[in-house]
């Protein structure tokens, strides 16, 4: 069963049995952006650091930098976003993945938060 973690900056990811990493933004990242009409994703093989820039998301209110939850390397790009940026609305964790990557530390998955956790950390936001 894959596990999914959840960053500050309101990313997720859920590294699947392949040991690989599917990252999106949450759904009250979405909610607080609203209406997306943008995304761009990284380039295949791009290398990344812990909490680095990795991708942008734009809305009818704001642009936002997506940022790697993990250190690892770009090994797929969600490219339907490209014609259908409103799936990140619509289903922001399933079809509305922005990348994968292989994570290079498993240790820094360890470190962010579980559900329960990032429910704790949403609610004390207000």
């Amino acid at each position: 069963m894959a596990t999914i973690r959840f960053t500050k900056d309101h990313e997720w990811i859920r590294v699947e049995d392949d040991g690989i990493g599917v990252v999106g933004i949450t759904a009250h990242a979405q909610e607080r952006l609203g209406d997306v009409v943008f995304v761009e994703l990284p380039d295949i093989g791009k290398q990344v650091e812990q909490g680095g820039e990795i991708a942008v998301v734009e809305s009818v209110k704001a642009a936002s930098d997506i940022f790697a939850p993990v250190a690892g390397e770009v090994v797929a790009a969600n490219d339907a976003l490209t014609d259908e940026p409103a799936k990140v609305n619509a289903d922001p964790l399933g079809e509305g993945w922005f990348f994968k990557l292989r994570p290079r530390d498993p240790a820094q998955l360890e470190a962010l938060m579980d559900e329960a956790a990032y429910a704790r950390f949403v609610e004390e936001l207000g």
